[in-house]
């Protein structure tokens, strides 16, 4: 592992031994969450006995200066679900302050956006990322558990109404479940700013069994699009791992998330941190690296950045999903999705 002195600390940018560049965090401040998703919580939230709170705002205004001092320019919010937090106004205006962050987005289930929408431009998330896996709100009920699909519809178009410009909306594809709504959905973005992202379901320990009867592989769907005379997008430097399609006769655009793909992680720039301090390189795969002991103090920041550096540096060139290693992860709302 490459080390760095901490007196050049300061100096050191997020960039692995791959020459990856990473400016994009992906950041829970809690694992809580209020769905009861089938392929994530079927069960619900279940809390763990004796295990630490969630960083608090302190703590999280710490790691998030020390990842804008290293390059970072964007930072979403995630969970469970992270509007479920008391503080969540008031760590979306830390965050949104902080010099060298240019977009604070938020993924969030939807189900206060309604009521909420307008704070959370005013505390400064410029974007936002909407799970709506249903246009049914029977089948939204059959996957989320939840009654709030016309909660879910109503926040979306307020969103536009209190001016973001488009909003993301995310669905984990499924056979046999949502895979008969794709034509469903292309007609509803039609005349709509929305990117529509459709999610291949990843498999995850707790899921196996779920997985194997669900899995449907995301590039069906981009053989369809591209039959239909949708194009593919270049993408911009703090984009995500979606494939953006746009089509002339379209308003709104469509992606795809397809992490079986070969080479899905040649331009990986995002990192995560899990609600009780984790550095996470990979969405699968390993511990995590403990950060919270170097949030403590803001004369701990130089350590600090160097432990993430180093711990970047040992970032594996690609996850093994594709030969079917799906690694420690039980499930996804453990550490941001």
């Amino acid at each position: 592992m490459q080390s760095i002195p901490i007196k050049n600390v300061g100096d050191a940018r997020l960039i692995d031994a791959f020459q990856r560049t990473y400016y994009y965090l992906r950041l829970s401040i809690t694992d809580q969450c209020n769905f009861r998703c089938n392929y994530c919580l079927p069960n619900g939230y279940q809390p763990e006995l004796n295990k630490p709170h969630f960083l608090t705002l302190t703590e999280i205004t710490r790691l998030a200066k020390a990842f804008a001092h290293m390059g970072t320019e964007k930072i979403r919010l995630t969970g469970g679900e992270p509007t479920l937090r008391k503080d969540f106004l008031t760590i979306a205006e830390h965050i949104a302050q902080i010099e060298g962050i240019q977009q604070l987005a938020l993924t969030t289930n939807g189900y206060r956006m309604a009521k909420a929408v307008k704070d959370w431009k005013k505390a400064g998330i410029t974007s936002i990322n909407v799970s709506l896996d249903s246009l049914d709100p029977k089948m939204f009920y059959h996957i989320t558990g939840m009654n709030k699909f016309d909660e879910v519809m109503r926040g979306i178009d307020l969103a536009f109404e209190v001016g973001y410009q488009k909003v993301k909306v995310n669905s984990v594809l499924m056979k046999n479940l949502n895979d008969i709504e794709f034509n469903q959905f292309l007609a509803w973005v039609k005349h709509r700013p929305i990117q529509m992202r459709f999610i291949e379901l990843m498999q995850t320990g707790d899921m196996d069994d779920f997985f194997h009867r669900h899995h449907l592989g995301g590039q069906i769907l981009a053989d369809k699009l591209v039959a239909k005379g949708w194009k593919l997008q270049q993408k911009a430097l703090t984009d995500g791992p979606a494939k953006i399609f746009k089509h002339p006769d379209y308003v709104g655009e469509i992606g795809l998330i397809m992490p079986y793909e070969k080479d899905f992680c040649t331009s990986c720039n995002r990192l995560r941190v899990s609600a009780k301090g984790k550095l996470h390189l990979c969405l699968f795969g390993e511990a995590g690296i403990e950060l919270r002991d170097l949030l403590q103090s803001d004369e701990q920041q130089a350590f600090l950045q160097a432990r993430i550096f180093n711990a970047l540096q040992g970032k594996r060139e690609h996850h093994y999903l594709h030969q079917g290693d799906s690694g420690i992860r039980n499930h996804l709302a453990s550490i941001g999705g």
